[in-house]
């Protein structure tokens, strides 16, 4: 957009003299161009069909971490955007192996935490970090059940263009949003589970009733990891 505009636009959206948390200028711009930024219609999520996820299986945390330039976890404190773990029902013995990355919450509690407004929601469900805005407090980490989110403890080397990431900052799943917003209708993790023939991953917009994620939810019996917190997470599990 023009100079002209932008300034007109971020003019009207300062009136109040202070911005809302969570609102950028970047977001006032995009505004103002129609069709731009993340479309409210859509919410982004994933099914998880834990009976094709095979222990040991990595291959969604590998393609994470090269689609997203990260390094493999060897410490606890390494950052991971995906984690398999193992769980196992006491009663029956039986297990189940899973990956768990960002829930992408209806409602983040690490959005209401976050002092900032680092942490915020797009339109279309996928919850971010906006590392300018971050100051590392943490909070984020606490108040996620999850344990989804992770610190940077190092400086960073290598980074990937459309991934920024920074020492000092939380980071967490994106959903591979660089990936979305420039036409690709799936995640990373989601296309090397499919091209290794696991099938366990299934990526769409859960509120268009004619997609693949759509209809597998209506038809299977599916489950949100603690959904007794009522938060509403954009990442279902089969087979739990």
């Amino acid at each position: 957009m023009s100079r002209r505009g932008f300034l007109g636009v971020a003019a009207a959206g300062l009136a109040g003299a202070v911005l809302a948390p969570g609102i950028r200028l970047i977001e006032i711009a995009q505004a103002a161009t129609p069709g731009a930024g993340a479309s409210p219609k859509v919410r982004w999520g994933m099914l998880i069909d834990t009976s094709k996820c095979a222990e040991g299986c990595t291959d969604c945390v590998d393609a994470c971490n090269a689609e997203n330039g990260l390094a493999p976890a060897k410490r606890s404190t390494d950052p991971q955007w995906i984690r398999k773990i193992e769980i196992k029902e006491v009663k029956t013995g039986r297990t189940a192996s899973l990956p768990v990355m960002c829930q992408h919450c209806a409602d983040p509690p690490c959005v209401d935490v976050c002092p900032t407004g680092a942490s915020f929601k797009r339109a279309d469900g996928i919850v971010l970090v906006d590392r300018h805005s971050c100051i590392g407090c943490r909070y984020c980490m606490m108040a996620c059940p999850y344990k989804a989110r992770s610190f940077v403890h190092e400086p960073l080397a290598d980074q990937k263009a459309d991934v920024p990431r920074g020492k000092g900052c939380v980071e967490s799943c994106t959903l591979c949003v660089h990936r979305l917003d420039k036409g690709n209708k799936t995640t990373a993790c989601a296309e090397a589970c499919t091209k290794a023939g696991h099938g366990a991953i299934v990526f769409g917009d859960l509120n268009d009733p004619a997609s693949e994620i759509s209809r597998r939810v209506r038809a299977v019996a599916s489950t949100q990891l603690r959904a007794d917190l009522g938060l509403d997470p954009g990442v279902r599990y089969q087979g739990l």
